[in-house]
């Protein structure tokens, strides 16, 4: 069929959204759902028709009932000097953003901790996990299934990493409520995030358990003891995706200089605003003062699953008054970041994260994605100085009124 008439049969109501992928190619199928969608509303959507993305390549991958793209703001931070032992070197930091003054904040952080020697990183812990929740008839059944489960877990082992090339089942966690037993499975998943990795995996095994247990019912794949894109305490435990601390010392000129503020007082700001704040709000692993700016930015640019940002943002900030000058570290319990498959294929996503020199598989595999957390940790901490620093100075409100809002002071 030509796009005209697909056009004309959406706007009937003939067809639905969705069936135009049978009738049309690709980048023909998304014309036409936009066009068709103009006439419905009598709109027009020419800057959401404007994209360098070829729709072949993210049909039945990336998006569907696709009608165009959106385009965000893309600024760069750095360099920012990071020594991991994954991320070596000074780097150049791409976010995107709508926040007139995030870029401008991040940069002014990333110059002082470079000029004070760098940001050092280390990961403590690396595993994607999923949790799926089964119920029994009585609990009578429950100690004899965890018992089955440990007594073939090299069998389970294979049969989960038979679904993939890059996976391994590292460990299985159970947690044990009245009738229902979740089994929280960790993985090891190269550079992949590896969320549907895991998933597929433990489907597999959630099969064998219930053909070779029968009185064990897998309810769902996915229990929330996983937890996935929600604020929990067990990701800040146990961790979920990367768990990585940076750490940095700003000389005490440094902070005179370039932040034009005060040790002391980003000191007493840190544990009066984060901890004790967050503390009397009520808030769980969120002690810290904007995390989740500076990592949505990153993953929008560089094609991460953006509603992981509810864990991977939650995390601790922490200083101390080292004689003149300021002691400042993160904390990510749960960063959930992969440079292969996802949005990472797309075309403005791929150059954002060769920018920092870590697209696709690393060199040994998971090199890459350890390097881009590293880079994000390191990234995450210029941010959380700065903001602090310029509470300290009292100029929040005048960056973004010069930044955010184009209006006079």
């Amino acid at each position: 069929m030509k796009i005209d008439e697909v056009v004309e049969k959406l706007v009937k109501g003939e067809i639905s959204f969705h069936e135009v992928d049978n009738l049309l190619e690709a980048n023909a199928a998304m014309v036409a759902r936009r066009l068709a969608l103009e006439k419905i509303l009598g709109i027009g959507l020419p800057s959401i028709g404007s994209t360098v993305i070829d729709y072949s390549e993210i049909k039945n991958k990336n998006a569907e009932n696709v009608i165009g793209a959106v385009q965000i703001p893309l600024g760069v931070v750095g360099p920012i000097r990071v020594n991991g032992d994954y991320a070596k070197g000074d780097f150049y930091v791409p976010l995107a953003t709508t926040e007139g003054a995030l870029i401008a904040s991040v940069n002014r952080g990333a110059k002082a901790v470079t000029l004070s020697g760098g940001v050092k990183t280390k990961i403590f812990k690396d595993e994607m996990t999923r949790a799926p929740v089964f119920k029994f008839n009585s609990i009578e059944d429950i100690p004899t299934f965890l018992k089955f489960i440990e007594e073939n877990l090299e069998k389970i082992k294979n049969i989960a990493n038979s679904t993939t090339s890059h996976g391994k089942l590292k460990s299985i966690t159970p947690f044990v409520i009245g009738n229902n037993v979740w089994l929280r499975f960790s993985f090891e998943t190269g550079d992949a995030m590896g969320m549907n990795m895991v998933t597929i995996a433990v489907e597999k095994v959630c099969q064998f358990l219930e053909e070779n247990f029968p009185s064990a019912d897998c309810i769902a794949v996915s229990g929330n003891m996983c937890s996935d894109k929600k604020q929990t305490s067990i990701n800040s435990l146990f961790g979920r995706g990367k768990t990585v601390v940076a750490e940095a010392i700003i000389k005490k000129e440094i902070v005179e200089k370039i932040l034009r503020s005060n040790v002391n007082m980003i000191h007493d700001i840190n544990l009066r605003k984060n901890w004790l704040g967050t503390a009397r709000a009520g808030s769980i692993a969120q002690f810290n003062a904007h995390f989740a700016n500076i990592i949505a930015a990153i993953f929008i640019a560089t094609g991460q699953d953006v509603a992981q940002l509810v864990e991977s943002s939650s995390g601790y900030t922490w200083t101390e008054v080292r004689g003149e000058d300021l002691y400042i570290s993160i904390t990510l319990p749960s960063l959930e970041v992969g440079t292969v498959g996802g949005g990472t294929r797309l075309p403005t996503q791929k150059e954002a994260l060769s920018i920092m020199g870590v697209y696709g598989s690393g060199d040994p595999p998971g090199s890459n994605s350890k390097k881009l957390a590293e880079i994000i940790a390191s990234t995450v901490l210029a941010g959380e100085l700065n903001l602090l620093a310029a509470l300290a100075n009292k100029e929040l409100g005048k960056a973004h009124a010069k930044f955010g809002r184009a209006m006079r002071v």
